[in-house]
């Protein structure tokens, strides 16, 4: 299977390839539009301020290329924001993939949420295997809308979308790669739906 993981600048791409490769998958790094659009499943990651990595993505020509892809896509954590409509963090306009935006925690709140928590109301394929209340690594500062799209959801002062779905693109707010075993089997969903 032809796996490639976005590497546009702004992606955790080395710790998501890594994780793929304890799954079994041989997943190629590349911002090539040619070798993207030919992939089996694409993987979006994402760290770092909005507003940047989409200058980066704008850069390679990539923001086009995105949103037509046909084949299995998942965006992780800053991967899945740029995948919404928009994103108060720069007061960025996303790819627009998501029909959601992407707002910042209250200040009540400490900011990022950072560490563990649990994920549930669990409605895809891409959570075979998993029970409601799986515990997910995350770290972000800002979070998706509960919407049409919303998939699972997670409580930090509010509920949120911690993943979305939208015919063939998936988001992930949470990082499956550092998630022990249940982030793992997300990850091996994915690759194997």
């Amino acid at each position: 299977m032809n796996i490639v993981i976005i590497d546009y600048g702004a992606g955790n791409t080395k710790s998501v390839q890594f994780a793929c490769h304890r799954l079994g998958f041989s997943p190629v790094l590349s911002n090539d539009k040619d070798v993207i659009r030919l992939a089996d499943k694409v993987i979006f990651p994402g760290v770092g301020q909005a507003s940047n990595a989409m200058q980066m993505l704008k850069k390679s020509g990539l923001d086009s290329v995105i949103p037509t892809l046909t084949q299995p896509v998942l965006g992780i954590c800053l991967g899945m924001q740029l995948l919404c409509n928009t994103t108060e963090e720069g007061h960025t306009q996303g790819l627009g993939v998501f029909d959601v935006a992407v707002k910042r925690f209250s200040n009540t709140l400490k900011v990022p949420q950072m560490g563990w928590n649990t994920i549930f109301s669990l409605e895809s394929n891409l959570f075979l295997g998993l029970k409601n209340d799986a515990y997910m690594y995350l770290v972000h500062s800002y979070y998706a809308e509960i919407c049409e799209h919303t998939i699972s959801q997670t409580n930090y002062g509010l509920n949120y979308s911690s993943a979305l779905k939208r015919d063939n693109f998936y988001g992930v707010q949470f990082h499956p790669e550092k998630s022990s075993t249940e982030g793992a089997q997300i990850l091996n969903n994915f690759l194997t739906l």
